[in-house]
């Protein structure tokens, strides 16, 4: 049976359209939802929103809202 080698990437650097080049980025938690969890990349050195990503677990636990 092959194992899975990778599981998740994060990006360390993005191209930005406002700096007009590859910067470093900052991972942010945007929504949670019952699909999984989104994440917003923004540029370190102006803020702006260059990518998003979403993260979904693969588990069989409900989720339980009081």
């Amino acid at each position: 049976m092959k194992q899975q080698q990778y599981r998740d990437f994060d990006a360390t650097e993005l191209f930005c359209p406002r700096c007009r080049r590859a910067v470093p980025v900052r991972k942010r938690l945007l929504l949670v939802l019952a699909q999984g969890d989104k994440y917003d990349y923004t540029c370190v050195y102006c803020g702006t929103s260059v990518g998003d990503k979403m993260v979904t677990e693969q588990s069989n636990h409900p989720l339980i809202v009081k």
